[in-house]
């Protein structure tokens, strides 16, 4: 297994930027490697690449907070499709922290194998919780 390291790292400094209007990063397998598949603006964009047979990890930017004070937030988030195989599900979570050694700051890493798992406004609530305090009428 490899990591383009290099690449997982520019996609991830991109979603960090605040000047960048890249908000999200989704790195896939392509074989046994690990590699960028895509990075856009709206998080949406990403969620028809979360098919059942695919095996993803995302990094992707959300705001959080009130209204006096919005913040953004990072969530780190494994999508493992319904269809993939057990044994592809287990090489998963070891290759994560290869991953990990990347996308190293993030309010939230979560774990999804349903598209409601991976609605924005699920996505922030998950967030917000652990976040803790949560004032006033959050966006």
């Amino acid at each position: 297994m490899g990591i383009d390291a290099e690449a997982l790292s520019s996609a991830y400094q991109d979603v960090r930027n605040d000047d960048c209007q890249t908000n999200w990063a989704v790195f896939e397998y392509n074989g046994n490697d690990i590699v960028v598949a895509k990075t856009g603006e709206n998080y949406e964009e990403f969620l028809p690449l979360c098919d059942d047979s695919n095996r993803l990890y995302i990094f992707a930017r959300v705001q959080t907070g009130d209204d006096l004070s919005v913040r953004s937030k990072f969530v780190f988030i494994c999508w493992i499709g319904e269809k993939v195989s057990p044994l592809k599900k287990a090489k998963m979570s070891t290759d994560k922290a290869d991953v990990k050694r990347v996308v190293q700051s993030f309010a939230k890493e979560m774990l999804a194998s349903e598209k409601n798992d991976l609605s924005y406004s699920h996505v922030v609530s998950e967030v917000r919780k652990a976040g803790g305090a949560n004032y006033g009428s959050a966006r």
